[in-house]
């Protein structure tokens, strides 16, 4: 038996690895450190809805496979999943009230996946209700705070996600992202978070939101760590039809010898909005990564400023209609009314959330007859304008750029209640994350250090987008900036 004290604070998956495998502490003494940190920060945090009660029956059985051989990197990994995934026999309530009680009978492909890689799950965390939102302030629940500083929100709709691996309530964790709802909290917790490619990790047992739009990914303290947890969970998936086949990922296959190009769209960059401290964050990030060789190269996406306003549209469309299926009927809350439409209006009433129906409205209208031409296909017809810019902006026949990066949010994390009231405001906030789910391409957010002056300030984050099937590229990227940031 290893030591009783876990140093926990400069863990990553690699290192917690080699020292489960050195025989340094078990899985056991790990997922108790896990818990003990839980127990202090959580209370005040509320990066979880709950810690599951077989923690610790998974660890011995993860520290048996370590004694028979098992070399898998995440065997004996403590990650916490978001409340929107499937674990057979646990609850999933999507932060809901309308789902407050029901319970998985089946698990998500990830789950699957990462069970088979031996990961010990230590609870469900918080999330704004059905993934709408960008504070996780629409939680049933009660909100998250952030655990640089409580009085500010942590970002959403992954809040949950991002807070536990910030407070060091799990190595590693895994969110949802359908406007950048794993990025922008990885950014506003100080932390990595990647959207994968669309269709490069399966959403079957995801809640669905938006179906064109959501991907699940990880959130971790390193690179490193993101590009583990991802290759564990990507794949082809027979039950979900929009995931990839294998053959699609282009790993390594770069021109051997060429500096890799980033591409910044500078006119996107100069909209309403920006924190100034973010723009000089951006800019001597930017700087950093041309010390170690790479090429910045100004980039125009003619199209991109309209991706919010295609998003605003598409993703209540979609929304509205996956969300039909929680009436009252089936499974979860149900509450009587006069007749069928009755039990419908007041299950639903009841059991959504004031965001919740305000998009559910939003979707159902721009879909209506008479409004679906001028909206829905209209949106759709700007979203192929948006994914061609960024395929010309990558074409290598034309010289294009390897990367773009942006800021990942525009400010820093703003104060719990600050935009409550304006959901315009609110929305404003996914304008640099937006597009790639637009576009389908993945996008990985990396810490860049901190706003203001001193230990004081709030953490904030570079986004890197690649093409299609590339996250090669951005991990490569990501790793040296990384670098950059410690050199």
């Amino acid at each position: 038996m290893g030591r009783n004290t876990v140093d926990i604070k400069n863990l990553t998956i690699k290192s917690t690895h080699e020292s489960l495998i050195g025989g340094d502490f078990s899985a056991q003494e790990l997922a108790e450190a896990y818990l003990k940190v839980i127990e202090e920060k959580n209370p005040e945090i509320n990066a979880y809805l709950e810690v599951f009660d077989d923690v610790s029956a998974q660890a011995v059985r993860a520290d048996e496979r370590i004694k028979n051989g098992e070399k898998n990197p995440l065997v004996g990994i403590p990650i916490a999943i978001k409340d929107n995934m499937l674990i057979k026999g646990k609850v999933a309530s999507s932060a809901s009230k309308i789902l407050e009680h029901y319970k998985a009978v089946y698990d998500a492909t990830v789950i699957t996946k990462l069970k088979e890689a031996g990961a010990v799950f230590l609870g469900r965390t918080n999330m704004d209700e059905f993934a709408m939102g960008s504070s996780t302030e629409n939680s049933a629940y009660g909100v998250t705070r952030n655990p640089h500083d409580p009085s500010r929100i942590p970002g959403g709709s992954s809040g949950g996600s991002a807070a536990a691996v910030a407070m060091d309530g799990a190595l590693a964790s895994l969110g949802s992202d359908t406007g950048g709802s794993i990025r922008q909290p990885a950014s506003l917790c100080g932390i990595v978070g990647l959207k994968p490619t669309y269709g490069a990790v399966s959403r079957h047992g995801l809640m669905a939101m938006a179906s064109s739009l959501d991907q699940i990914g990880p959130m971790t303290k390193t690179v490193g760590d993101a590009e583990i947890l991802f290759h564990a969970i990507r794949g082809a998936d027979e039950m979900d039809s929009t995931s990839a086949p294998d053959d699609v990922h282009a790993f390594g296959a770069d021109e051997k010898g060429r500096a890799l190009v980033i591409g910044v769209p500078t006119a996107f960059l100069e909209a309403d909005g920006l924190d100034e401290g973010v723009r000089e964050n951006f800019n001597a990030s930017m700087d950093k990564l041309r010390e170690r060789g790479y090429e910045i190269r100004e980039i125009a996406l003619p199209n991109i400023a309209y991706s919010l306003a295609a998003y605003y549209i598409i993703m209540p469309a979609e929304a509205s209609t996956n969300l039909a299926r929680y009436d009252g009927v089936r499974y979860g809350l149900y509450k009587e009314g006069k007749d069928l439409i009755g039990d419908y209006a007041s299950t639903r009433g009841e059991g959504f959330g004031r965001e919740v129906r305000r998009r559910i409205l939003l979707g159902a209208y721009v879909l209506s007859s008479g409004y679906y031409d001028a909206y829905y296909n209209k949106a759709n017809a700007v979203r192929k304008l948006i994914r061609r810019d960024f395929e010309a902006a990558f074409d290598p026949s034309g010289g294009g750029v390897h990367i773009i990066a942006t800021p990942t949010s525009p400010t820093p994390a703003f104060t719990i209640g600050e935009r409550k009231d304006d959901p315009l405001q609110m929305y404003l906030a996914d304008i640099f994350t937006v597009p790639a789910n637009i576009a389908g391409i993945p996008a990985l957010s990396v810490p860049s250090g901190l706003s203001g002056d001193g230990a004081a300030g709030l953490p904030l984050g570079v986004q890197f987008m690649a093409p299609h099937f590339r996250e090669d590229v951005l991990f490569k990227v990501g790793k040296d900036f990384e670098q950059s940031l410690t050199a």
